[in-house]
């Protein structure tokens, strides 16, 4: 059975790593994923004590507020895990939420009640190719 912890502390970033990399991969920086995960609020999904799924938030508490990712380890996809990951955002986040989604998931954010908002844009910065 799976398992929710909604703004998980104890999300480790090695752990976040590993699962990261079965998703995007890419050489992360254990440092700065520590740093990146203690600003924001984590909800994640495990089965047992694996990582499954996991959803990101990062808000300023006030007024706007963005899902930074939502990420399912590909054998658990299509088992309910990112909807109930993203209901649990909406019940926990303390703004608002904005986000891109990933071409061809549109119908996925839809029917778990999301709105097309306006087009979004990218400005990336000088470190932004640095993980």
């Amino acid at each position: 059975m799976m398992e929710y912890t909604v703004d998980d502390k104890e999300l480790d970033a090695a752990a976040f790593i590993q699962f990261a990399n079965r998703i995007w991969p890419g050489n992360y920086d254990e440092n700065k994923t520590r740093a990146a995960l203690s600003k924001t609020i984590n909800i994640a999904a495990y089965d047992k004590k694996k990582l499954a799924g996991c959803l990101r938030i990062l808000s300023d508490g006030c007024f706007f507020g963005t899902i930074t990712e939502l990420l399912v380890l590909p054998e658990y996809r299509r088992q309910g895990i990112g909807s109930t990951l993203l209901r649990l955002a909406r019940e926990n986040a303390p703004t608002m939420l904005y986000f891109g989604a990933q071409p061809g998931l549109e119908h996925f954010y839809e029917k778990n009640g999301c709105q097309k908002g306006l087009q979004s844009y990218v400005i990336e910065g000088g470190n932004s190719l640095k993980r």
